[in-house]
């Protein structure tokens, strides 16, 4: 779906086999648009957003701003106190879609995905964490 995926094929399944009802899909007609996909700790205190892409061509429609919502709307419905995420902080775009779901900065961490060597394409130098405290709405 995208040039680099974050995860190799036989994370993204086991995730799946956990995580399933939290693996959210955008499908336009026969094409896969986007997906999110979230986790929950078993005690539903806490929430993150592991994964959320959209495909180039369905970019900058609002797409990835729905997913999150209707995350959240599940996650809500868990009672879930608090959804974290980490970002790269040079991704203006998803930064102020999450900011605009009240999502704020709790913490930059340089390395946080290992060495660039180890990673394609290499990471930023910081990623931002970010975290909506409070109860999950949607």
């Amino acid at each position: 779906m995208f040039p680099e995926e974050p995860y190799p094929f036989f994370v993204l399944r086991q995730l799946f086999e956990v995580h399933g009802s939290r693996f959210l899909v955008l499908d336009q007609g026969s094409e896969l648009a986007g997906y999110a996909l979230l986790a929950t700790t078993p005690d539903h205190q806490q929430s993150w957003v592991l994964g959320l892409g959209v495909v180039a061509e369905h970019r900058n429609l609002g797409y990835g701003q729905q997913l999150i919502e209707e995350g959240i709307s599940l996650l809500a419905s868990d009672r879930v106190r608090e959804v974290r995420l980490s970002v790269d902080r040079d991704n203006y775009v998803a930064l102020h879609i999450y900011r605009s779901l009240g999502f704020a900065l709790i913490r930059e961490q340089k390395g946080y995905c290992g060495p660039a060597p180890t990673r394609r394409p290499p990471p930023s130098p910081c990623r931002a964490r970010l975290s909506r405290p409070g109860q999950a709405r949607g």
